[in-house]
């Protein structure tokens, strides 16, 4: 009889979490319906309720089996094949030149008002930050910067800590786009005069929801809040340049299709605590943090997005109207071949790139070919209700 490949046991994971602890939290805080709509995917993630396929070995006749992914953007286990493919696309849009990391961090006095009003002010984040890098590109460089922009919500204790990462490429394209523009060495802009900037613009447009309605505070507790933020600098942090061009994606891939946490530091989950590992950045070293799993589910759905919130954008001659156009005439002002087209490679050749696994060959004989069997319908199984759970 041909042996049968199950999808292997769950590691210890975000989802373990939520199975066996949800109703604890449910007792505790409300599950609004975004955050449902989080850990009934998570929950449903790679299993059999999701539907899947079989493959069978065209010699030995061994099947494998294997589920379908959820594809929430806050699932950990579901962003390695979208960031790949993400980033093969984006490999015809690197230039020979330097790239700036520029991180816009929001202060902390600032976070209940983010928590409340997630839509409006991630959006005001993203307009203050690039209008900051294009005035600064315009007035420094005399040109159009391009940079990509990526939000983050987290720190690495799973805390609220709003900031942007955004890649900058180390130059600008003239008004009438007749000349390419360099950065002079490792220098891009003076963080204290970009912060000034961004706080400005930041508040202004913030001042604006406000007189709009689209943020919920008075005018005493606007002025209250104005003052708080004024007290003290807002912190930009310009980053050594990433200088040779094939290191920028592999640079680029520490930030983005990131969620708050990767399973692979969720390290112990029992009696109701949970033990994941965060880097002491201080002390430049690698910790163990020991909280309740109420208290972890509770700062995990803190950084749920909002629906359709697009969290990595693109600027300046890297926006996407007009971005292969402005490629291709920069690429001739500097004196660069254009790239051959490449489409996007299958799973199976992505996997062998990254893994150097062939997953086509079976992996009991190890000389056939595993091919399509059969389809397996989604929603054969029950899934399960994160609202059913009882409390232990």
């Amino acid at each position: 009889m041909a042996p049968v490949i199950k999808p292997e046991a769950r590691r210890l994971a975000v989802a373990q979490i939520l199975k066996k602890h949800i109703a604890h939290y449910q007792k505790q805080y409300p599950l609004w319906w975004e955050h449902r709509k989080i850990v009934y995917d998570l929950l449903n993630c790679r299993t059999e309720y999701l539907g899947g396929h079989i493959d069978r070995c065209n010699q030995c006749g061994a099947m494998r089996i294997a589920y379908h992914s959820c594809r929430n953007r806050h699932c950990p286990t579901c962003q390695h094949m979208p960031r790949e493919r993400w980033l093969e696309q984006r490999k015809r849009e690197i230039l020979s030149t330097d790239y700036f990391h520029v991180v816009f961090t929001l202060p902390h006095a600032l976070n209940a008002v983010i928590l409340n009003n997630k839509k409006v002010m991630f959006t005001i984040l993203f307009k203050a930050a690039s209008q900051t890098l294009l005035t600064f590109g315009d007035n420094a460089l005399g040109g159009k910067l391009g940079f990509i922009a990526t939000l983050h919500t987290w720190d690495q204790k799973l805390n609220a800590h709003f900031h942007l990462h955004c890649l900058v490429a180390g130059g600008a394209v003239s008004p009438d786009g007749s000349c390419w523009i360099p950065c002079k060495g490792n220098y891009l802009f003076n963080e204290r005069a970009l912060s000034l900037v961004f706080r400005g613009k930041f508040m202004d447009l913030m001042k604006i929801a406000c007189q709009r309605e689209r943020i919920k505070l008075t005018g005493d507790q606007y002025r209250q809040l104005k003052a708080r933020l004024y007290d003290k600098p807002w912190i930009i942090d310009v980053r050594e340049p990433v200088k040779q061009p094939e290191h920028v994606l592999e640079y680029l891939a520490r930030y983005t299709h990131r969620v708050a946490i990767a399973n692979s530091r969720i390290k112990a989950l029992g009696d109701g605590m949970v033990t994941f590992t965060f880097k002491n950045r201080k002390k430049k070293q690698t910790e163990s943090l020991t909280i309740t799993a109420v208290e972890f589910i509770r700062r995990f759905l803190l950084h749920s997005l909002p629906k359709r919130f697009v969290r990595i954008r693109h600027y300046g001659f890297l926006a996407n109207r007009n971005r292969s156009a402005n490629l291709t005439a920069i690429r001739q002002l500097m004196g660069l071949s254009e790239p051959p087209d490449k489409t996007v490679a299958p799973v199976e050749v992505m996997m062998q790139q990254l893994t150097g696994i062939d997953i086509t060959v079976c992996p009991c004989c190890k000389k056939g070919k595993m091919q399509l069997f059969r389809q397996i319908p989604k929603g054969l199984a029950r899934p399960p209700n994160p609202l059913a759970y009882a409390a232990a």
